[in-house]
């Protein structure tokens, strides 16, 4: 009761901000679109390089707006990507760790402050965790990870199946929110949340017919042997080769795996839960619109997979990989394109913030590897667009480290309010208007919690700024990796022990130090976050 009272007089106090007439401030706080897929790589976007894919409505953003280079995340998992974004604080503090543990329900999210000061808000698409989201208006979401295919929806007023691609139809839902539902002299803060391009990565039929013709560019690193790193590298499960199934990511039919007596995968269970689990909710006319792909791939697995060699198995499965992937993401880019037109058409978008980001990065092949988890690039760091007319210098490009803990503090700041004090992010505001001078963060930190778990990366903790990342991996091994980032951008080279760095191993452990006390992180949070994860 203490805490449900303090949190009430918290937001009464917010509601009861600065004295600003309701007409006057409909007309100059500015509206929020937050757009957010799961699992987006930057490097599969566009705008940051065009080498996979063309994203030409993702980078509409980008043109009308700024690109950040050095975005970041604080801990590369989805639900506690989530919880950061929403609360504006280090997981250690939220409680939402990993997947697993629960959220702290007595935290604040930034959208209530926003509904308890005037804002309609509303939310259509993946949240990950809690069946009803705090300070919503109106929302249908996912639940849990959701599905492709004819997805179930929790709303308001009760679950609800609807029949189609859920990519579009988070698209429908918010495109009739925003036309027919929402009130035209209020602002509004929208969160507009992509289940793509998550694993199993079912794309669209037609998409799905485009993009298995397709080859792609083999990553430098794709037969990486993780020399001169430490153990976490070495034991993780995230190998294309040996770790990405048949069924759930390559869309091999259980049947065939039958048929050609396949022992690789655990059981023939899991092929069938795996593939009919998103594939089984297709209706009729939806298989036969997939069949004559599935076919293509089935027939050609099982001429040829016998007799490929190791090499040949783990470029299959790249390019089977990046497919399905990037399927899914043209289907992202097309709604993106979507919601970017209706706001250009009916004129919001000139009082309208619009953000593109992802939940964390992705290894897309890069290190032999799929999946997230580590504080290696290509999972740490994020997409991160942001496109407000009039504010946002059309075409920037931002370098400084910014994390998904400065989001909440970042809307708040712009639409003029203040935020809890004890958020812990900085608002992008300043770097949004062209003032860098005023930024004076360095460095950001990293916490990976969720080990032992699948895919098997080691729990581990770290800083990182624009020239160095140091991580220090822990629980059950005690390794020190440093890495120059300028030198080396593809992360092959734990320079640590060498004598020429170790000033810089004195200093970065010293700042690392600064930020677990100053963001309250500790090695006896630490401890008690492994005994409760064992219990």
């Amino acid at each position: 009761m203490k805490q449900s009272l303090i949190f009430l007089l918290t937001l009464i106090l917010f509601a009861c901000g600065p004295a600003v007439e309701q007409e006057e401030a409909s007309q100059s706080r500015p509206n929020i679109i937050f757009i957010m897929s799961d699992d987006h790589a930057y490097q599969a976007i566009s705008a940051y390089s065009n080498r996979l894919i063309e994203t030409p409505n993702i980078d509409r953003i980008a043109r009308r707006g700024m690109l950040f280079t050095n975005a970041c995340v604080t801990n590369s998992i989805c639900a506690p990507s989530r919880a950061t974004i929403l609360t504006g604080k280090h997981n250690h503090l939220n409680g939402k760790i990993d997947n697993r543990m629960p959220f702290d329900t007595t935290q604040i999210t930034f959208p209530q402050i926003f509904q308890a000061n005037g804002y309609q808000t509303a939310m259509f698409g993946k949240l990950h965790f809690g069946n009803n989201p705090k300070g919503v208006d109106e929302f249908k979401i996912l639940p849990g990870q959701g599905n492709y295919i004819n997805p179930r929806f929790i709303t308001n007023e009760g679950d609800t199946t609807i029949t189609g691609y859920v990519t579009d139809i988070i698209t429908d839902l918010t495109l009739n929110w925003l036309k027919d539902e929402r009130k035209e002299d209020e602002p509004f803060l929208m969160m507009y949340l992509h289940k793509a391009p998550h694993r199993p990565w079912w794309p669209r039929p037609d998409k799905f017919a485009e993009f298995t013709k397709k080859r792609f560019p083999l990553p430098e690193t794709l037969f990486d042997s993780y020399e001169n790193r430490g153990s976490a590298a070495k034991t993780a499960e995230m190998n294309l080769l040996t770790h990405m199934m048949y069924s759930h990511d390559s869309k091999i039919r259980p049947e065939t795996l039958e048929e050609m007596g396949e022992s690789v995968q655990p059981s023939v269970r899991e092929f069938r839960n795996s593939f009919y689990g998103p594939y089984g909710r297709a209706n009729e006319a939806q298989k036969a619109a997939y069949k004559p792909v599935l076919d293509s791939i089935n027939d050609f697995f099982k001429a040829n997979w016998p007799e490929m060699t190791d090499r040949e198995k783990m470029i299959w499965k790249y390019q089977r990989y990046m497919q399905d992937y990037l399927a899914s993401i043209s289907s992202v880019d097309d709604n993106v394109g979507r919601l970017l037109d209706y706001l250009d058409e009916s004129g919001l978008a000139e009082n309208t913030i619009v953000v593109y980001t992802s939940d964390q990065g992705f290894f897309l092949g890069e290190h032999g590897w799929f999946d997230k988890r580590f504080i290696y690039n290509e999972s740490f760091k994020t997409p991160l667009l942001v496109r407000w007319p009039g504010v946002v210098e059309e075409g920037s490009i931002n370098t400084q480290m910014v994390q998904n803990l400065d989001f909440a503090q970042t809307f708040l700041d712009a639409a003029g309010m203040d935020a809890p004090q004890d958020m812990q992010g900085e608002s992008l505001l300043p770097l949004l208007k062209g003032k860098e001078e005023t930024w004076e963060r360095e460095a950001v930190y990293y916490h990976y919690y969720e080990y032992p778990a699948v895919h098997m990366v080691k729990r581990h903790y770290g800083i990182v700024t624009e020239e160095y990342k140091l991580a220090h991996f822990y629980h059950d091994v005690d390794e020190w990796e440093l890495y120059n980032r300028l030198k080396d951008p593809n992360e092959l080279n734990n320079v640590y022990a060498e004598p020429e760095y170790a000033e810089i191993v004195s200093k970065l452990k010293e700042d690392l130090k600064g930020l677990r006390k100053k963001y309250k992180d500790s090695v006896e949070l630490d401890q008690r976050y492994i005994d409760l994860y064992n219990q």
